[in-house]
């Protein structure tokens, strides 16, 4: 029976070939396709549903039911059993369809007379595309060879729906890749940008789904998969045996690259009339769509594996690698599944942004986009199974919204928009080498931030009076190994060299939560942020921080030194983590190092628990600077990751206001210097808020100096503080309303 269906299979799966290669319209393919499918497997109905959009299925073409409900007919996702097969990625066999739960009788197809159901996803490489199904009146349950057959066959339509082969007329028919698309994702790094995709991972494209000599076939599994592990062995070689976390992960590959269970499917799928890399695929879709239902992180992660795997082998069978002679446009906007920092940095600032379907607004690529001052978008879904090289594309990093192939209505709107911000920071540059000194006579100082000794030169051109955060964590992120003390002492003397001057707060090593060391074992937290992270791994671990400290001191060479230590949480913490330092200082003494003229100790304050550490505490500290945006996760109780909840939290809310007058105060008491750091330093509204509230220093974006100075200088301070006292006093929820009517009876 097996050997017969198995035969029978292949002969479908040819025919199949064979009429998809005549000379006819994507309709009449189709309805072709719907009757050689429902006359193979000895059935009365066989119909293709295809999406219409991410939510909703049409009828495209069918082989017994009414032809008047073609392109009529529509349903929802989840929606009846053609719906839930769309949903679950997973097929429903049943004999008595009516008595399914959530089936749903569409009268205008005529399909009350046809009692047994089969349905199976049409979907590639996890991206959803339709629904085959086929009945009959018998009350019949089909078998295992008639699902498997199905299954193949689905595969086949999906590689051929992909190459365009089913367009013609009918709107669900329309061609693949060619029509605007908007990608709603999360805010990783803001900005906006126009230009043209560059993908990470060019496409793999399998145009010869049938194979014709299945033994043909095996043969060129069985030789890519020996070149596949060949390759998996040599990057182990490399990794030093497997040692630390990349090992660990290369060690899975190999696992999944020796596995029978897969080789067996795959071989399979070859013996019913697959080619190879169509076997290849019909597994890796397979396990991209257990991923959407697998909630534990490290099977996941072990999906995630199989599927990058499946790509390496992939690109072995079909001869399509990264070096595919496309050239990178001139304006390139990057598009990955997710990528690491280093590979990010080797593209540099040529790209005009990003755009990943993973990705964390705290993750390495983050921190990278960030220090390139680049637009990046993150959670942006199955956007690498869209774009295509050369696609225009338009990325709003404000909004978290990517326009892929968008109409000109709206490429013109956010052309308008980038040519007034440029026009913009052309009449900034005017207030370059002018102080941020308000109407009432008060200034305040503007700083940077920044992660790469390339950040630098923005100093001069932004008018920045220094950097009021200097991430370490970069130079670590980007090894694949714990950079030497030698060589970070190197990089620190360059940024203080290229600062020519002027003050730069360096953070120690800010890893753990989602920024985690590629040769640092990873630790699987329920919540990281609030885990295991920043000053708590290195009071942990001491080692890597001592080593960073001696770096700094000698990058100092004899200049004055700021360090300050992230995501302290009370007193203890700072105070050991000083003394570390202190320790270090004395260390270099003895061993007749030059040490800085002067060292600053501070620590930032992104946890409301050390707004109300004892007074020994601001006493002790040099200075202090609120990371804001750690600060009002924690305050709000609302998750950065989360887009639901982080962007209903506004900084100028009453209680948050409150908490930074009280930190205000407090730093008044002991006279101990304040900053802000954060996204909200670099947002010209809640910048003056902050100011008015008797915040002087503020870091932020290169870009953002501008605007904060534009409107620091058009406004008298003292009203907005009188203002701001007078709404919180009062009650007032939110003083952003009032902040805004106040703004717009300026002169500015």
């Amino acid at each position: 029976m097996a050997d017969r269906t198995e035969s029978e299979s292949r002969k479908l799966l040819r025919r199949l070939r064979d009429s998809l290669a005549e000379a006819d319209a994507g309709q009449a393919r189709l309805d072709h396709v719907t009757h050689l499918i429902a006359d193979s497997i000895d059935c009365e109905v066989c119909s293709i549903y295809l999406f219409r959009d991410d939510d909703t299925l049409e009828l495209c073409a069918t082989e017994g039911l009414k032809p008047e409900a073609v392109h009529k007919t529509r349903m929802r996702v989840g929606e009846g059993l053609v719906g839930r097969v769309a949903k679950t990625s997973s097929p429903i066999n049943t004999a008595d369809a009516p008595s399914e739960r959530g089936f749903r009788y569409m009268p205008e197809t005529g399909e009350e007379i046809f009692s047994s159901f089969l349905g199976v996803p049409i979907q590639r490489r996890g991206e959803k595309l339709g629904v085959l199904v086929v009945q009959s009146k018998e009350k019949r349950l089909f078998s295992e060879d008639e699902l498997y057959a199905l299954e193949v066959v689905a595969m086949v339509l999906a590689e051929m729906t992909e190459l365009g082969v089913f367009v013609g007329e009918g709107e669900a028919l329309s061609a693949l890749h060619q029509h605007p698309v908007t990608f709603r994702g999360a805010t990783g790094q803001e900005g906006t940008a126009e230009g043209h995709v560059w993908l990470h991972e060019p496409r793999v494209v399998v145009t010869n789904p049938v194979g014709d000599d299945p033994a043909r076939e095996l043969e060129r599994l069985s030789e890519a998969v020996s070149e596949l592990r060949l390759s998996v062995d040599a990057m182990l070689s490399v990794t030093g045996q497997g040692d630390g976390e990349q090992g660990q992960v290369l060690e899975a590959y190999r696992m999944f690259a020796n596995s029978r269970g897969w080789m067996r499917r795959m071989e399979e799928d070859i013996a019913r009339g697959l080619s190879a890399e169509a076997a290849v695929e019909k597994e890796q879709s397979a396990a991209r769509a257990r991923l959407e239902t697998v909630p534990d992180p490290y099977l996941r992660e072990r999906l995630h594996d199989l599927d990058d795997l499946s790509n390496r082998l992939l690109r072995i069978l079909t001869g399509q690698g990264n070096d595919t002679g496309a050239e990178m446009p001139a304006d390139p906007v990057l598009v990955a599944r997710n990528i690491g920092p280093a590979e990010l940095l080797d593209y540099g600032r040529r790209l005009k942004g990003v755009v990943l379907e993973e990705g964390s607004v705290g993750s390495h690529a983050a921190v990278v986009a960030r220090a390139l001052a680049i637009p990046l978008v993150i959670h942006a879904e199955r956007i690498t199974t869209e774009a295509l090289n050369g696609d225009r594309i338009v990325v709003d990093g404000d909004q978290g919204v990517v326009h892929l192939r968008p109409e000109e209505t709206i490429a013109k709107a956010y052309r308008d928009k980038i040519a007034m911000q440029a026009a913009a920071q052309d009449r900034y540059a005017a207030l370059r080498d002018k102080p941020a000194t308000a109407r009432c006579g008060t200034t305040i100082a503007l700083h940077m931030n920044a992660g790469l000794l390339a950040d630098l030169p923005s100093l001069t051109g932004s008018g920045a009076e220094g950097v009021g955060l200097f991430r370490t964590e970069l130079q670590f992120l980007i090894r694949a190994h714990v950079p030497k003390r030698a060589e970070l002492a190197r990089i620190y003397s360059g940024v203080l060299d290229a600062a020519m001057g002027k003050r730069v707060a360096f953070r120690t090593l800010d890893i753990g939560s989602d920024k985690v060391l590629p040769y640092m074992k990873r630790v699987e937290e329920p919540n990281p942020a609030m885990g295991w992270r920043a000053i708590r791994v290195g009071l942990d671990k001491p080692g890597v921080l001592r080593m960073q400290l001696q770096a700094l001191l000698r990058g100092a060479a004899g200049r004055p030194l700021t360090v300050m230590f992230p995501f302290v949480a009370e007193f203890e913490e700072f105070r050991e983590a000083r003394q570390m330092l202190i320790d270090e200082m004395e260390r270099e003494r003895r061993l007749g190092h030059t040490l800085p003229t002067t060292v600053e100790v501070g620590a930032m304050l992104e946890t409301p628990s050390l707004a109300f550490a004892p007074q020994a505490f601001f006493e002790m500290t040099d200075f202090l600077s609120i990371g804001g945006n750690d600060l009002k996760q924690f305050f709000f109780a609302a998750d950065r990751e989360n887009e639901q909840v982080r962007r209903r939290y506004d900084a100028l809310r009453s209680s948050f206001l409150r908490m930074i007058q009280g930190i205000v105060a407090r730093c008044g008491e002991t006279e101990t210097a304040l900053s802000f750091c954060g996204e909200d330093a670099g947002r010209p509204v809640e910048a003056l808020c902050l100011a008015a509230l008797g915040i002087r220093t503020l870091s932020m974006r290169a870009a953002s100096i501008g605007p904060v100075k534009h409107l620091i200088r058009a406004v008298d301070l003292s009203a907005l503080r009188r203002l701001l006292e007078g709404e919180l006093a009062g009650g007032a929820d939110n003083v952003r309303p009032a902040v805004v009517e106040w703004l717009a009876t300026q002169d500015i």
